[in-house]
């Protein structure tokens, strides 16, 4: 009996020991010196393999579906803006409760920028808290909505291009294997007919996949996804579909594996419509629209299907709908930010602070008739990067019961998706392929 007491003590003080390192580690990972950074995002992507937790694109998976081998699932796509490490640690604890296997972590261009975070930064604490929960298997990293902007595009094309251009190299050089690229800021629909509408978004869309094909590492095929439609404007149609795939493939030319889904617009927002006293309104989804358009990506083009972006504020009896019309793959932000803000276990006095804050910093940027409770809501995703420590060092019983409460969301919303026991699916069609430049 003691010794079997013995035994058992020195595994949970060696887990301790292991748990002390891999914090200690991420830490120095986000908020060290810039060598000791680099040293620590090294060695964490170096215990993630050994682990046998590697970065993967998706891409296998997605074909898949393209051929219809499995339906009736919609792949969840997290962007975590915050508290990183701790967040994606409760991520992996629902997946790994569920064998939850179809799912992403991702970032966008513009929160890579207000949130302080670098590709290798994320890839860091998001691997950091693969290990931290004991997890295997492949993990995708996704850069999202790496945006062409309008004005600078129109301005100078080359310079824009080759800033998105820059931003994918860091990317998948932080082991980012699936891109988004997202040039429908670019469609002008002033111009009469639809493929005019789209030239632009097809010659910048083709223009990129021929580059990630150019810099993917050996053995791996990176999952490029386009967009036809921006978020919060009109909703997408099939006839704009049709447009934007005859003048991307003609742009893009033959022997050149294309993008494997399509981002559409059926009718939500990024974050929400925010109400006077900062509630949200209720949306209504062109799920039709939806389903038509996902049917149209798979049969006609042998893609995954459409994606929905600026849903996570939705209310949860919506997120049954998106496996049933074939929706590939689901982008959820703001409802995570909201869960980690609005929680009553969220320190008062740092709400005060951040909220000050926010409007000193950025008053300039409230919108003509904006009450302070919209205000408010629209601009405290930036705290995420002006907080960034501060937030870090939440309280252990606050981030605890933050963490809870996120958790339980992750796993509802795994439910709802249908990408419960997803694990053998994921294993079946992605490989491990990636060998580590470490």
């Amino acid at each position: 009996m003691s010794a079997n007491r013995t035994s058992a003590g020195k595994r949970v003080t060696s887990e301790k020991l292991a748990h002390g390192k891999i914090d200690h580690l991420v830490r120095d990972a986000v908020f060290g010196a810039d060598d000791v950074k680099e040293s620590s995002r090294r060695q964490i992507l170096e215990s993630a393999i050994q682990q046998g937790i590697f970065p993967a694109s998706i891409q296998g998976l997605y074909e898949a579906r393209g051929k219809k081998l499995y339906s009736d699932l919609t792949v969840p796509s997290i962007n975590i803006r915050g508290i990183t490490y701790d967040v994606a640690r409760t991520v992996f604890r629902a997946a790994m409760q569920h064998r939850v296997g179809a799912f992403i972590f991702e970032i966008a261009r513009s929160e890579i920028g207000y949130t302080g975070q670098s590709p290798r930064e994320y890839a860091a604490c998001v691997l950091a808290a693969g290990i931290r929960e004991g997890f295997r298997g492949p993990v995708f990293l996704q850069g999202d909505h790496f945006q062409f902007s309008q004005s600078r595009y129109w301005s100078d094309p080359e310079r824009e291009t080759e800033a998105i251009r820059g931003l994918v190299r860091e990317a998948v050089n932080a082991a980012f294997f699936n891109i988004d690229i997202d040039a429908s800021t670019l469609v002008d629909i002033e111009k009469p007919t639809l493929d005019q509408q789209q030239e632009d978004n097809c010659w910048v869309m083709a223009e990129m996949t021929r580059f990630i094909r150019s810099i993917e590492p050996k053995g791996i095929t990176i999952s490029v996804g386009g967009e036809i439609g921006e978020v919060g404007k009109k909703n997408s149609t099939v006839e704009e579909l049709q447009a934007f795939m005859s003048g991307y493939l003609s742009q893009l030319g033959p022997g050149i594996k294309g993008i494997s889904k399509i981002s559409v617009q059926t009718g939500t927002t990024h974050g929400g419509v925010v109400l006077p006293d900062g509630s949200i309104a209720q949306v209504e989804i062109d799920f039709k629209a939806l389903k038509d358009l996902s049917i149209m990506t798979c049969d006609d083009y042998g893609m995954a299907g459409a994606v929905q972006h600026g849903a996570s504020t939705l209310p949860e009896e919506a997120f049954d709908m998106f496996p049933r019309v074939g929706c590939a793959e689901i982008h959820l932000a703001t409802g995570f930010q909201n869960i980690i803000y609005d929680s009553p276990y969220f320190p008062n006095e740092l709400r005060d602070e951040i909220n000050q804050r926010l409007r000193e910093k950025y008053s300039g940027e409230k919108s003509k008739g904006d009450t302070d409770e919209q205000f408010i809501y629209k601009t405290r995703k930036k705290a995420f990067g002006d907080f960034k420590k501060e937030l870090w060092d939440l309280p252990g019983d606050t981030a605890m019961k933050i963490g809870e409460t996120l958790q339980e969301r992750f796993a509802l919303l795994f439910k709802k998706l249908n990408v419960i026991n997803t694990v053998d699916l994921v294993n079946k069609y992605v490989a491990n392929q990636y060998l580590p430049k470490v």
